[in-house]
C-alpha cells in the first residue's frame, strides 16, 4: 500500500533518509528498443488502450506529453471486483491495477508508437509485481486491450522484443481483454503536473518524460 507517497514534504525527509528512498525507487532507466515490426495502419479517429505499469502518476504523466493523444486518465482496471477506490485497491485484495487509460489519434501516433514509450521509458516491463518503490498486484505490469486488432499489436511487439533480447530479463507485461475501466479520484488526475516539487514525482516519474523527450524527441509534446 502506497498511500503515504502523496504527502511527503522533500524538507522532512533529511538527507539520509532521501537517499534511502532514492535507493528504494530506482531512478527510472530508459531503454532503446527497436520500432514495431507490426502496427495498425494510420487513420483518423479515435483510439483508446489501457495501460498499467506502477504507480498511474508516472506512466499518466508520460502520455499526457505524447503529441495525439488527447487525454491520459489515471484509474484501476484489470480486476474481478466490481468496484474500485485507492483505498480498495492499494489493499491488494481487488485484482485491480492501477491503470491509465489513453485516447489517441492513429493518424498522429500509431499504437505501436505508444507501446514503444511504454516499453521504452514508461516503467520496466521485467519487474513482476512491482515497479520502484511500490510492490503488489496493483503496480503489476499489464496492457488492457480493446479488440484482436490492438491484441496482434501488442503481442507481437512483445514477442519482437522477447526475440530480440532488449531487456536482460523476459517481458512480464499481462496482456489482457479491457472489461472495465474505473477513472481514479479527482486529486489523483494529473498529479505530476500539479505536483512537480513532490519527492516521488522528483525520482520516480519526472526522469520518465525528461528521457520521452530525450528518446522520442517526434513524439515529445511540451506541457
Amino acid at each position: 500500500m502506497a498511500t503515504s507517497r502523496a504527502f511527503v514534504p522533500l524538507a522532512v525527509l533529511g538527507v539520509a533518509a532521501l537517499f534511502w528512498f532514492m535507493g528504494r525507487a530506482g531512478a527510472s532507466q530508459a531503454v532503446a528498443l527497436p520500432a514495431p515490426v507490426v502496427d495498425e495502419p494510420r487513420a483518423a479517429g479515435k483510439q483508446t488502450v489501457v495501460l498499467a505499469g506502477g504507480c498511474f502518476w508516472g506512466i499518466e504523466a508520460v502520455f499526457e506529453h505524447v503529441k495525439g493523444v488527447s487525454e491520459a486518465v489515471s484509474g484501476y482496471a484489470g480486476g474481478s471486483a466490481a468496484d474500485a477506490s485507492y483505498e480498495l485497491v492499494s489493499d491488494g485484495n481487488t485484482g485491480h491495477a492501477e491503470s491509465v487509460r489513453v485516447t489517441f489519434d492513429p493518424a498522429q501516433v500509431s499504437l505501436g508508437e505508444l507501446l514503444q514509450v511504454f516499453f521504452s521509458v514508461a516503467h520496466d516491463p521485467t519487474q513482476v509485481n512491482r515497479q520502484g518503490p511500490d510492490t503488489g498486484t496493483q503496480y503489476r505490469s499489464a496492457i488492457f486491450v480493446s479488440g484482436a486488432a490492438q491484441k496482434r499489436v501488442v503481442d507481437a511487439h512483445i514477442a519482437q522484443l522477447d526475440e530480440a533480447n532488449a531487456f536482460p530479463r523476459r517481458i512480464a507485461t499481462e496482456v489482457a481483454p479491457l472489461a472495465a475501466f474505473y477513472p481514479a479520484e479527482a486529486y489523483h488526475q494529473d498529479y505530476a503536473a500539479l505536483h512537480p516539487s513532490n519527492p516521488y514525482i522528483v525520482i520516480n516519474d519526472a526522469p520518465k518524460v525528461k528521457h520521452l523527450r530525450e528518446m522520442f524527441p517526434a513524439l515529445y509534446r511540451a506541457p
